[in-house]
């Protein structure tokens, strides 16, 4: 079967109108291809030298100037308390009374043989006075009045050995009432009323904590420490700690202590197994927010006056590393692992990973990947 021209054209039209689509469509495809991959703008730093101030953290913990554990000096059982865990005492207040009736029994006993005693040396005297006029007349021998006088001076030792053995039994039945030796927090009561106690005892009845003042121990390593001195100005080691910056002292919820610190201490020795050097900071307590055994960060200041410092919001961490986005002259971005020297409250300084002349994404890092190009602006 043979087509006319005619018939042909009718086939072409349609043949044209779908490739006509055909080619729209792909120019279609390709525009929105080309929105989706239009470069987006992120803020971009130029890094370069300046002078900050800059903070390291040590961990510390915390005690107060004053822990006193209180342990009876006597066997006998907890008959009262008469404070509370937490309480704040003063120096003399009486906190707990021990049940020990032997040492009532002992007052009474050295009492009752002091009076015997007494009554031996004023029969001895009475001897004495006796014999006197009768050796004056020479009616008896001056050996009686001698014997008689030992006799005298023995009643009254045993009198003196009496009225000793009662203080000491006044004293072990004074040790039933136990008094704060200073001002303070009492600590745990790990002895209830009616528990059995003595001088052995393994636990105390508690602690009072002196938390006026509070000391706060902290480590720095070897280097730090080396490094830590070296820029601190003075002679001798006690020279260099008057002349070091307040502290501040870090709480576990993040506040900072109002008042600040002096680091006070070093020891002189450091350790073998640790390497490190340990170290006291001293801090105000008046209010008593901060009691012994409390976790806490020393944050010690440092002026640094050639420093590299980029914003802690440009970094991100991947197993425990830390890493930026550098741009590249492509205006690219290519993660690089750092490492901090110390922080400020919003920065890092820059130890190792990058220098001066490099540019790194500041914020909204979240939404980039590798090699990913952007467009850098202030």
């Amino acid at each position: 079967m043979t087509l006319s021209k005619d018939d042909m054209n009718i086939f072409k039209t349609p043949l044209a109108i779908l490739a006509s689509l055909v080619i729209f469509s792909s120019c279609g495809n390709h525009k929105k291809d080309k929105t989706a991959d239009q470069v987006k703008p992120y803020p971009v730093v130029t890094l370069s030298p300046q002078t900050a101030n800059i903070y390291t953290d040590y961990p510390a913990t915390i005690q107060g100037i004053q822990n006193i554990e209180i342990r009876p000096k006597i066997d006998g059982y907890v008959a009262d308390i008469f404070v509370d865990e937490g309480a704040s005492v003063k120096k003399g207040q009486l906190l707990f009374r021990i049940n020990a009736p032997q040492y009532e029994q002992d007052v009474k006993t050295t009492e009752a043989n002091i009076k015997i005693a007494q009554a031996d040396v004023n029969a001895a005297r009475m001897n004495v006075d006796k014999v006197k006029p009768l050796v004056d007349e020479d009616i008896v021998s001056p050996y009686q009045l001698e014997s008689a006088k030992y006799t005298l001076e023995s009643k009254q030792g045993a009198l003196a050995q009496a009225n000793a053995a009662m203080n000491n039994a006044k004293t072990n039945l004074s040790y039933t009432q136990i008094f704060s030796p200073v001002d303070g927090v009492i600590g745990i009561l790990p002895y209830k009323i009616g528990s059995l106690v003595s001088s052995t005892t393994a636990n105390p009845l508690t602690t009072v904590s002196n938390i006026e003042s509070i000391y706060a121990y902290f480590s720095i390593n070897e280097r730090q420490g080396l490094d830590f001195f070296l820029a601190a100005k003075g002679v001798t080691m006690q020279q260099k700690l008057t002349t070091l910056p307040p502290v501040n002292l870090v709480l576990a919820n993040g506040n900072i202590l109002p008042a600040a610190g002096k680091v006070e201490t070093a020891s002189g020795l450091i350790n073998a197994q640790t390497g490190s050097i340990n170290m006291r900071a001293t801090f105000p307590n008046h209010d008593g927010l901060v009691r012994s055994g409390s976790s806490a960060v020393v944050r010690i200041p440092r002026k640094m006056n050639s420093a590299l410092l980029i914003p802690q919001k440009a970094t991100y961490q991947i197993q425990g590393k830390l890493f930026v986005y550098v741009v590249d002259k492509s205006n690219k971005v290519n993660s690089v692992e750092i490492t901090t020297a110390a922080s400020t409250d919003d920065a890092y300084v820059i130890q190792k990973g990058l220098k001066a002349g490099d540019r790194i994404v500041a914020d909204g890092i979240s939404n980039l990947r590798e090699g990913l190009e952007i467009k850098p602006t202030k």
